[in-house]
């Protein structure tokens, strides 16, 4: 048999070898939530814990199930690849359709070649599309009755951020900027690449979001680790595990927190006004070791990776030691779950549904490194003078079936026009809509032609 033949077939078998090999969590995965989350030792082994719910799509009339009191439609249907949402002012809504760019050198070795397994069976393997799409909702019944491709010919494009009449778009390596005019369906002008951003062929969380402050004036890009703790060597981390924070006007950049192994979500606490963000943790020392978690993000605070976790916990497997480094380490405010693979973020502040004012919707794409498997849903983290003030609450399951197999996962969140709330399930190739029972219809935003000025406010 040739070694092209070998090859796929050798790795099956390693990965099933893998998954069955895989070590149970001793604890429930609600002792990892909270401020205090359980902490036991770390389980470091030369096989990794691989438990991967494979990616199976949803079948004819299939659907997640929302929380009592709730219901859940499609939006939209049919997309390759929804990961990331945006909401414009006039109530379109922006998804960018992406996967991982090409990143050679992180596929290199036999745990590069196992990792690459790993995301193909989860479902994120595909030809990047490298575009974003523009759903409008014209009658407010809920679901989206105009598609256009609004940009294309990006790079893994993700995060998007509208200010002014500038679109920013977080390509996976490059800050663009391209014009905007309120109502229009397509942006055929060429972007302004703004800032570069770190990319290149090893790349290993590509994915970079965007979002700006209130005011308009300044932009915070998320940027991931290039590795799971620097075991690819600090060199190749320059400018990694961060958010930046953009001037807009002077173009200028620097790091505003560190230590961040790979955010993502991030959005504006409406009672504090504080930046909140969602970051991914390690993997790799255990199905109960290390928590993702959200946390406010203080300006030139460090958050631990690659030497410690939550807080001060040392990761001795990071080589070389920073004991100085620990030490400035400060602990997140709020644990997600283990490997839950928390993502999206978004705080609700709309009339809709009043009893989530407040506190953060959280889209968890789900576990790759935990038996039992965790995540694979959408909660709900209440929020009182600022801060979180209870345990999650389950809005949207039912993402796995009875096998264990992956009919969707979520990433990103967004809420609609309505204050309804959105969600990009990208194994389902699909934007569910979660709104109130008693729901029937909207109120569609007010559209005027392009150029014209506003004489409502939509």
């Amino acid at each position: 048999m040739s070694t092209r033949f070998l090859l796929p077939i050798l790795g099956t078998t390693v990965l099933v070898i893998l998954t069955g090999c895989a070590s149970s969590a001793q604890y429930s995965i609600a002792e990892s939530y909270g401020p205090e989350p359980k902490l036991p030792d770390p389980k470091s082994s030369l096989i990794p814990t691989v438990n991967i719910a494979p990616a199976k799509g949803w079948s004819q009339g299939e659907m997640p199930k929302p929380a009592e009191g709730l219901k859940v439609k499609a939006f939209a249907q049919g997309l390759e690849h929804p990961r990331w949402l945006h909401v414009l002012p006039n109530g379109d809504v922006l998804v960018a359709e992406t996967d991982a760019p090409p990143k050679p050198d992180d596929g290199k070795g036999i745990k590069g070649k196992i990792m690459t397994m790993v995301m193909k069976r989860a479902g994120s393997s595909h030809p990047s599309a490298n575009r974003i799409s523009l759903l409008r909702d014209t009658n407010g019944d809920g679901i989206a009755d105009q598609k256009t491709v609004f940009l294309k010919n990006l790079n893994s494009p993700f995060g998007m951020a509208l200010v002014g009449n500038n679109l920013y778009v977080a390509n996976t390596d490059s800050l663009m900027r391209f014009p905007y005019q309120d109502g229009e369906t397509q942006i055929t002008a060429a972007g302004t690449k703004v800032l570069d951003l770190p990319g290149g062929p090893l790349n290993h969380h590509w994915t970079k979001n965007v979002i700006a402050n209130p005011e308009g004036t300044k932009l915070y890009i998320t940027v991931g680790s290039n590795s799971n703790v620097a075991e690819n060597g600090l060199d190749k981390e320059k400018g990694r595990a961060q958010i930046i924070e953009f001037d807009i006007a002077s173009g200028q950049a620097r790091p505003f927190a560190t230590g961040l192994r790979n955010p993502n979500g991030m959005a504006w606490q409406p009672q504090s006004g504080q930046l909140w963000t969602v970051v991914n943790e390690r993997d790799e020392i255990g199905s109960d070791l290390v928590p993702d978690y959200m946390t406010s993000v203080k300006d030139g605070a460090f958050y631990g990776w690659p030497y410690s976790y939550y807080g001060q916990h040392v990761d001795v497997r990071v080589k070389p030691q920073n004991p100085g480094m620990v030490a400035r380490a400060i602990k997140p405010d709020y644990a997600l779950g283990n490997h839950t693979a928390s993502l999206g973020l978004a705080f609700y502040a709309a009339e809709l549904m009043p009893q989530y004012r407040g506190g953060a919707f959280i889209g968890q794409h789900g576990s790759w490194n935990r038996k039992p498997c965790s995540g694979y849903k959408v909660v709900y983290v209440p929020f009182r003078s600022g801060q979180p003030s209870g345990p999650p609450q389950d809005v949207l399951t039912g993402f796995l079936n009875e096998k264990g197999e992956a009919r969707g996962r979520p990433v990103g969140v967004a809420i609609d026009f309505s204050g309804a709330v959105l969600v990009a399930d990208d194994v389902g190739n699909t934007i569910w809509r979660i709104s109130p029972v008693a729901e029937t219809t909207y109120e569609a935003p007010v559209r005027r032609a392009i150029g014209t000025p506003p004489t409502t406010t939509p």
